[in-house]
């Protein structure tokens, strides 16, 4: 059978580098988690009630991932342009309705990421009642570190989870405050989805979200997991 033919030259496989592998992890969607931390919940107005709720995703294009260290422009159409500090976790392995208990055989490792935000943008969107994709899925609005290999790391529970802007701290929470663990995201998500190695799941971020601009330095940690950084250009 003959190579198919395009029109156009496709994109390339987007990935990231994997401490201590030469292989790379081509990354093949990104969910995102809402509002899994209580008091980021309440700062955004929508407290949650893990008793008769349960957790809502979106989705961020695979085009929307850059590396950590990278310097970005300012995005279009916003004038709240804001960080979310989170807890990425990177599927390894084939799952679909999958039990919390046997959660963790999806896990490949995790990375730290920024879940930026058009946040007018997505306000808007919520009081009318319409998709977030302007807010949340654009370009350069998944930033993520390497990946680490869970190894002996297990599924994190706890550890400290800091954002500082131009050296001034700004979220300091630790992933023991999860509303949802990563057991239970994986395990709800894979009701809805065939969750697939190169599957990325952002875990929700701490309270103390707020804008940057142009000239900004974004600097965060994830105990166990690394550091991550973004540095703010000009507006395109």
């Amino acid at each position: 059978m003959s190579a198919a033919q395009y029109l156009f030259t496709p994109p390339e496989t987007v990935s990231l580098p994997v401490r201590g592998e030469a292989a790379r992890y081509p990354v093949r969607r990104v969910f995102c988690v809402g509002r899994n931390y209580h008091a980021h919940a309440i700062e955004m107005g929508n407290p949650v009630d893990k008793a008769t709720m349960r957790p809502f995703y979106f989705i961020k294009d695979a085009s929307a991932v850059v590396q950590s260290g990278a310097t970005v422009p300012y995005p279009a159409g916003t004038g709240n342009y804001q960080y979310e500090l989170e807890l990425v976790v990177a599927i390894g392995a084939e799952g679909f309705r999958v039990p919390e208990a046997d959660a963790e055989r999806l896990i490949y490792g995790y990375c730290a990421g920024l879940d930026m935000t058009r946040r007018d943008l997505q306000l808007v969107a919520r009081e009318c009642g319409r998709p977030w994709d302007l807010g949340k899925n654009f370009e350069n609005a998944a930033v993520l570190t390497e990946i680490v290999p869970k190894g002996e790391l297990g599924v994190l529970g706890s550890g400290a989870i800091e954002l500082q802007v131009n050296g001034a701290v700004r979220q300091s929470a630790d992933l023991d405050k999860l509303i949802w663990s990563i057991p239970e995201l994986l395990a709800d998500l894979s009701r809805f989805y065939h969750l697939r190695p190169g599957d990325l799941v952002f875990t929700g971020t701490p309270e103390g979200v707020g804008p940057v601009v142009s000239g900004d330095r974004i600097t965060g940690h994830i105990d166990r997991v690394g550091d991550i950084e973004l540095n703010i250009g000009a507006a395109e």
